[in-house]
């Protein structure tokens, strides 16, 4: 298994494809955003791949970052390891690759959101040193 950076070059119809597909196992009510999109320079996204042997796409991470007066921040988005893959280790190296990456990039804080069902990715988060946030979080969804 290789841990890297998926850059906008690298979008081909496959990666797309399989891209799309892992998503569908994460949430398969959101039609996600077209690739070239996400991985535009001015959308300050880091997209990470966990490819197997064969080279092909098993795992996803992304993390935006953003700059506000409070400081540099991280937001975790869209982990997800494709089911055959689950519980080899792949998620924990998704991301620690995305945290040391915010580490380079002298990140203050990263945060993230998950669905309190989502029991093993908790345990995941809480092993690598999230804690979780005395605070309320609203959305207000713009989606139709």
């Amino acid at each position: 298994m290789t841990i890297e950076v998926l850059h906008k070059f690298e979008l081909n119809n496959k990666n797309q494809e399989r891209i799309r597909t892992l998503y569908k196992q994460l949430n398969d009510t959101i039609i996600p955003r077209p690739l070239h999109q996400v991985l535009q320079e001015d959308n300050h996204v880091i997209f990470m791949v966990c490819k197997d042997e064969k080279e092909e796409i098993v795992g996803i991470a992304l993390m935006a970052t953003y700059k506000v007066v409070s400081g540099f921040r991280g937001l975790v988005e869209d982990v997800v390891v494709d089911e055959a893959y689950r519980g080899k280790g792949i998620g924990r190296m998704l991301m620690e690759s995305l945290l040391e990456e915010a580490r380079r990039k002298s990140i203050d804080e990263v945060m993230l959101f998950t669905g309190h069902h989502r029991t093993p990715a908790i345990n995941l988060y809480k092993s690598l040193g999230f804690k979780i946030r005395e605070s309320g979080v609203y959305n207000l969804s713009f989606r139709k």
